[in-house]
């Protein structure tokens, strides 16, 4: 089975839906490897603050049918999609990584996802996997960290508990 990454975010109610969404990752995938979570700004939009995190977990589901579940997971907690695409979120779950698969499909499928771009997607993901090797730059996520200028993009953590 392949190993998957996954950013989480959330700017409404973010340690409930958040801790939600990590339980039912949980019960449906089995043990999780996941991050400390940071609190950023919203990017994209003026709005409250995003608390995000990575997850890593082994799934036998493709990707497709894996995005299937995680949107379902999203519309589960409250995720609306007739808004624009910049805007708050109950929970939001992306696809990050899906071993060293590159692909894109429907449903905003794109692996590895361009947001690796933003700290609040790459440091946690290189928290809880600093030696995986994105397929296409051949870099380690540590190495993508320490060479990502960190003071651009302040981040505090934040407790879910």
């Amino acid at each position: 089975m392949p190993r998957v990454y996954l950013s989480l975010g959330s700017n409404v109610e973010p340690h409930r839906h958040l801790a939600a969404a990590i339980d039912e990752l949980r019960a449906r995938f089995g043990p999780l490897a996941v991050s400390p979570a940071y609190r950023t700004r919203a990017v994209g939009f003026d709005g409250p603050d995003f608390v995000n995190l990575a997850v890593g977990l082994d799934t036998d589901l493709p990707p497709g049918e894996l995005n299937d579940w995680l949107h379902a997971l999203e519309d589960r907690h409250g995720r609306r999609r007739d808004v624009p695409r910049f805007s708050d979120r109950t929970l939001d779950v992306d696809i990050v990584f899906y071993g060293q698969l590159v692909t894109e499909g429907p449903g905003h499928l794109q692996v590895p996802r361009d947001e690796l771009k933003h700290a609040f997607v790459l440091r946690p993901i290189a928290d809880i996997a600093p030696d995986f090797v994105h397929p296409v730059s051949g870099r380690s996520m540590a190495e993508l960290w320490a060479a990502f200028p960190a003071d651009t993009a302040p981040m505090t953590v934040e407790p879910l508990a």
